[in-house]
Parts: C-alpha cells; structure tokens; sequence
C-alpha cells in the first residue's frame, strides 16, 4: 500500500511526515528523512490502533511505501502579514492534498477515530485528581487540565477558520463541557462538508475541511501521548 506523505518542516524546530490519505497517522523526526523513517513505525502503531477499535479495518498494511509528495517550510508572518524571522503567526502546512473535497467515507471513518481518540482521552484522565490535574510541570506550558483546555479551543478555533462556529456562540470555559462542545460541533460540520469544495484563508493560512480533519485527529493524539508523559 502506498502512503503518500507532506512533509512539513521548522515545526518547533522539527519536522512532521504527514500520512496523506490517514488522517491521524503522522511522525515527527530532526528532519524530513528521520520523519519519514520514524513513519514507518507510526504506520504499524496506526495499523494496531485502527483494528484494536475495528475488528475489519478498512485499510490495507500488508505492503507499506512511503512517497513523499510535497515539502511545506513553515515560516512566521506579522499583523501585516509580512514575512518576520522571529514571533508572530506561525504559517503551518497545506498541502495540494487538502483541497480535496472530503468523501463521506472518510468523513465517517475519521468521526469513528474521532470518537476512539476522545475515549482513549477520557479514560486516560479519569483517575486523576484534581491535583494530578492541575499539577505544573518543569518547562511545561500547560498543567493537564490546561492541555484539556486547549484541545477544546484548537478545534474551536480550527471551525472558525472554516467559518463554521455559531454566530453568538462562546466556547464554555468549564473543561469537559468544552470539550465536548468544541467536539460535537466538529462532528456536525464534518457530516456536511462531505463533498465540499472549500478554502478559506484565515490569517495567512488556509484552511479546508480535509485540512481541520488532519489537525484535529493529529492533535488530540499528540496530546494523549503529551498527557502520557506526564502521568
């Protein structure tokens, strides 16, 4: 099975290979090549996770090939949307894949890893205290239950690049409530997007239905193994 991979470099001093066509499937390394080797690995671990949640997996991982696509250099723009070395925005990756249109088939497999990523999360905290919850670590931005916080607001924000958080309506500043706010409106506007062709341009950057699906799946994943290491 081929995997067609972006590659997208100075991401925090890294670089991430992206799985084009797998929503959730990503690897990180020093550079692109270590990226695109560590996503072998990430592939496997992605093939485990997919028939743990689903006995019949709908993709084929007897034969991997990695292809990479596409390179996105991230670079950092001003209020004036001008090209700085240092601050300001941080223009992430859009590849020519993501202006494909979403199917409705990978629309429902990406809400079913939707909601296996939100269980893993659930059960990953629910034993925790309230001040194992709120406990600060070294060098660390965010205590658990602020990295809780900011997974809600990501997805918030990534529907408002898309235009699709409700005119009037304010994301809850209570942690699980906005959770599952931010992700129940995810789901919605994912089952309407099938099919369609849209591209907005938020603060410098674009941003497509298929492109909101990536980042969103990338992220909750990334933060449980985050939330993982901290535990």
């Amino acid at each position: 099975m081929i995997f067609r991979v972006g590659i997208e470099n100075n991401n925090d001093d890294r670089s991430i290979a992206w799985a084009l066509e797998h929503p959730g499937c990503f690897a990180y390394g020093a550079n692109a090549n270590t990226a695109c080797l560590n996503l072998e690995t990430a592939i496997q671990k992605y093939a485990t996770w997919i028939l743990r949640n689903q006995t019949n997996s709908w993709l084929n991982f007897d034969t991997v090939e990695i292809v990479p696509e596409e390179t996105w250099e991230v670079y950092s723009i001003n209020k004036e949307l001008e090209k700085v070395e240092t601050g300001g925005y941080y223009v992430e990756s859009f590849f020519r894949y993501d202006w494909k249109p979403l199917k409705r088939e990978e629309v429902e497999h990406g809400i079913d890893m939707l909601y296996w990523t939100r269980d893993e999360l659930l059960n990953l905290i629910a034993r925790l205290s309230a001040e194992k919850l709120a406990a600060t670590y070294p060098n660390e931005r965010w205590s658990i239950q602020g990295i809780l916080g900011h997974i809600g607001g990501a997805e918030w924000w990534y529907l408002g690049n898309l235009n699709l958080t409700p005119d009037g309506s304010e994301l809850s500043k209570e942690t699980m409530a906005r959770l599952k706010q931010s992700r129940d409106l995810l789901i919605q506007s994912l089952r309407k997007l099938v099919g369609v062709s849209k591209v907005l341009g938020s603060e410098g950057e674009f941003w497509s239905p298929r492109k909101v699906l990536r980042r969103a799946l990338w992220h909750e994943r990334d933060h449980i193994d985050h939330i993982k290491k901290l535990i």
